[in-house]
């Protein structure tokens, strides 16, 4: 499949995982791919971290404006931007003409009692913000970056859980605007991440099904983050193989390049188990992202993780995704 055609399969993608996968620099390996490939992408962070600037090079965290990340040129960019439920609050009501009422009811903390009232509404906030990103924004790309996989599964089905409590009135108008975004597959899908692992395989299954059977909202391709690339063993002890390149290696450092291998070789079998059984019991295409062997994820390692994911993209068939189910 065609990068370009891949990223413009939905306007909305949304990027889930439990927390410790690498979700937050998988988002951002996602943009700095599109990007690359002369697309203008809107990075939406959600939970106030700074992987994704510090992924592309700049310092601090996100806020409400948004900032340009990375530029190759006027289309091919890459901006970001925080959101929170307070910050599309006064949006919302200043826009409705209420924008002195919005200030004193976030100052005041009324907002805390709004959202005992309501259970959902500030997720509806922030949801309804993206939808309105999505018909407004100029980006031929927005990947919001979500809460981990508990949270996420909540903020995602609280629009459903508000539209069948509400009967009217504009809670109920903002919920069925975000269902109808989330149910469209043109406009929004959800890319999950996990690691070549026993238990984030066994989350990302169970989260891929729910996904489906609660909210109704389609999935893409799953991202196996971390993998180990393919290990060609040596048919000859350390020792031997370092004598006969000239390199003398004593007792201990050829005991130690023993055991090394044999983790490796450990490792990578548990990771090609994984990702099958992923595969038997997930019936989705699958997108593999390398272990990094480094201690921080700068735009050199970005880059990587770009040209690693495209990769993969070019080898999906030309056909629409869809849910798990067989």
């Amino acid at each position: 499949m065609d990068v370009v055609a891949f990223c413009r399969q939905s306007r909305v993608l949304v990027v889930a995982g439990k927390g410790g996968v690498g979700k937050t620099t998988i988002t951002a390996a996602l943009a700095k791919m599109a990007s690359t490939n002369g697309l203008q992408v809107l990075v939406v962070e959600l939970e106030g971290k700074s992987g994704v600037t510090t992924a592309f090079g700049r310092e601090g965290s996100l806020d409400y404006d948004e900032r340009v990340l990375n530029s190759l040129s006027a289309d091919a960019a890459v901006r970001a931007r925080r959101i929170t439920p307070d910050d599309a609050l006064v949006e919302y009501l200043a826009d409705h003409g209420m924008k002195r009422i919005s200030k004193r009811l976030v100052s005041s903390g009324a907002l805390d009692v709004v959202a005992t009232a309501i259970p959902g509404i500030r997720d509806i906030l922030v949801l309804g913000k993206v939808k309105q990103l999505e018909r407004d924004d100029p980006a031929d790309l927005i990947l919001v970056d979500a809460p981990a996989t508990g949270h996420a599964m909540t903020f995602l089905s609280s629009a459903k859980g508000l539209l069948d409590a509400a009967r009217s009135g504009p809670v109920r108008a903002q919920a069925a605007d975000v269902v109808d975004l989330l149910s469209d597959p043109k406009r929004c899908q959800v890319a999950l991440v996990t690691l070549p692992e026993e238990m984030p395989v066994n989350e990302v299954i169970e989260t891929a099904y729910q996904l489906e059977d609660r909210i109704g909202i389609t999935l893409g391709p799953v991202i196996v983050n971390g993998c180990l690339p393919e290990q060609r063993l040596l048919d000859t002890d350390p020792k031997e193989a370092a004598a006969q390149a000239g390199v003398e290696v004593d007792d201990d450092l050829a005991d130690a390049l023993r055991k090394a291998g044999s983790f490796r070789s450990h490792r990578h079998r548990l990771q090609t188990e994984q990702r099958e059984r992923l595969a038997q019991d997930l019936p989705l295409p699958q997108l593999q992202a390398p272990f990094l062997f480094s201690a921080q994820i700068g735009l050199e390692e970005l880059g990587r993780l770009g040209n690693d994911l495209a990769a993969g993209v070019r080898t999906l068939g030309d056909v629409p995704l869809e849910g798990p189910r067989p």
